[in-house]
């Protein structure tokens, strides 16, 4: 029994770093989602399972500086602290939160050095060397990292301090220690739910767009995974280096996730939710299952999550719908197939576009369309291509992304291969920052591709024929909050605007 005067230090606390303010300017205040860090509260819940204590610190959904954060740390005096390096949509938006780890860091080694630093997530796995060299951390996790944490807690605790750990890299003597990648969790049933409870439920928050139907209730909201990994290979997208290193899916049970749905309903009354998996909607049969154990609960949820046009048909939709699905998030990427067939994105032509949402639209689902500009064939003809096709589909909610060569990616070994131009910081890879700077195309700079993104966002909401959809489907409520997400002027440091 410890006494009642000694305070007991916490073996790890998990910490998700805030840079809001500087990826996404005055969108952060109201527009964009809070999403609770998954892998925070995932590591969190396994280490529990296996007897260590846990806590998290949510930057992000406190709006705690990286000063703050490094005091909260510093504050709890934990024997291991894991900075998670994660976005809210994970290739685009972790490689900008370095700007804020590494001012956690340098804050942190000055008040509480003895503290055991590690970082994880995709940006440190995609650049564990560089990320080594150019920060103050002891160790840098690779990959999804379960075993590795927990591996790395036993030695501490143990005070063995034998680092020959799979997934774990250091420096010893001056020089970069690898050991390589760790097992995957194969059996992800095996895992316990995400630790809800170390998390602030009260501060997360859906996305506008998910609520538009219903924007004085965009709390309480959740985000969960029922699959892990991605069985395709586009070539900008990095999140194999996640896992793998390769194209490979494992699945959660049906049963399992929707008793983790139910169990966030009735705790914590979510009813807007975010469906992580890179791609849900894959297996016709699974997600039949999960849909209807949802029906069979008479859940009532307001759930988005991601598709791809050659994997919806009119039954699956329709299922979905009824389950509560409004939102389907699809990456069209592109409108010339040219140009999306150079990035792997081979599976599907325009007419299969069509199709598909037009049968979505059908079954009273609303779409988010993700689209690209600047991909390695593009110029401006193909890029307006895609505004086209955007404006053609009327998707309720559109995402204009420009390409960049996000670390860990294909592209981002080429572009360093053939000395592209790439950000001069992190920051510069957040798509909504005033360091945005794309990778240029083939025929066009980044300036150019950068200019007309913005050119193009601007002319997609203002669209009367938009504007007019938005209304008719939503009411004047959402119609004026777009109105006013447009008032918000993106600065370019690029642009000189």
């Amino acid at each position: 029994m410890a006494k009642e005067d000694e305070v007991m230090t916490t073996d790890i606390l998990f910490a998700n770093p805030n840079a809001k303010k500087e990826a996404y300017g005055p969108l952060a205040s109201t527009l964009t989602g809070i999403e609770p860090p998954i892998w925070c509260g995932l590591k969190a819940a396994y280490v529990r399972e296996h007897g260590y204590s846990a806590k998290i610190i949510d930057a992000e959904a406190e709006n705690l500086s990286p000063k703050e954060t490094a005091e909260r740390i510093a504050k709890e005096n934990p024997l291991v602290a894991e900075i998670v390096v994660m976005g809210i949509n994970p290739s685009a938006s972790s490689t900008p939160k370095m700007v804020a780890v590494r001012e956690i860091i340098t804050e942190l080694k000055k008040k509480k050095p003895e503290i055991i630093l590690m970082l994880s997530g995709l940006h440190p796995s995609s650049l564990p060397k560089r990320t080594l060299q150019e920060e103050k951390a002891d160790f840098v996790c690779v990959g999804e990292g379960l075993n590795t944490t927990l591996s790395l807690l036993k030695t501490v605790k143990s005070k063995e301090f034998n680092y020959n750990i799979r997934g774990l890299w250091y420096k010893k003597d001056g020089k970069i220690v690898s050991n390589g990648l760790a097992d995957i969790i194969q059996n992800l049933d095996s895992l316990p739910f995400i630790a809800w409870d170390l998390l602030p439920m009260d501060k997360y928050r859906a996305h506008n767009w998910h609520c538009f139907q219903d924007l004085k209730n965009r709390k309480p909201y959740a985000a969960l995974f029922t699959s892990l990994g991605c069985p395709f290979n586009c070539t900008y997208c990095n999140i194999h280096t996640m896992y793998e290193c390769k194209p490979g899916i494992r699945f959660r049970s049906p049963k399992k996730v929707v008793e983790e749905i139910e169990m966030l309903t009735k705790k914590y009354k979510v009813k807007n939710i975010k469906i992580l998996d890179e791609l849900f909607v894959l297996n016709e049969k699974r997600v039949n299952e999960i849909c209807d154990l949802i029906i069979q609960k008479g859940l009532k949820l307001n759930i988005w999550a991601y598709a791809r046009v050659d994997t919806v048909n009119e039954r699956v939709l329709n299922k979905l719908k009824q389950a509560g699905v409004n939102w389907l998030c699809y990456g069209i990427e592109a409108g010339s197939k040219k140009v999306r067939d150079d990035v792997n994105k081979t599976q599907f032509g325009q007419d299969h576009i069509r199709k598909a949402m037009k049968m979505t639209h059908d079954a009273g689902i609303y779409i988010i369309g993700n689209f690209m500009f600047g991909l390695p064939e593009d110029d401006m003809e193909t890029m307006q291509e895609t505004l086209d096709l955007a404006k053609e589909l009327k998707c309720e909610y559109v995402n204009f992304y420009t390409v960049m060569a996000y670390p860990g990616s294909k592209l981002y070994e080429e572009s360093v291969k053939n000395g592209a131009r790439l950000p001069e910081t992190w920051l510069g890879y957040a798509q909504l920052s005033k360091e945005t700077t794309p990778l240029p195309s083939k025929y066009l700079s980044g300036e150019e591709i950068l200019a007309f993104r913005d050119k193009a966002f601007d002319e997609y909401y203002r669209n009367p024929e938009y504007t007019k959809m938005i209304r008719d489907e939503f009411g004047m409520d959402a119609v004026k909050h777009i109105e006013e997400m447009l008032t918000h002027k993106i600065q370019r440091n690029l642009l000189k605007t």
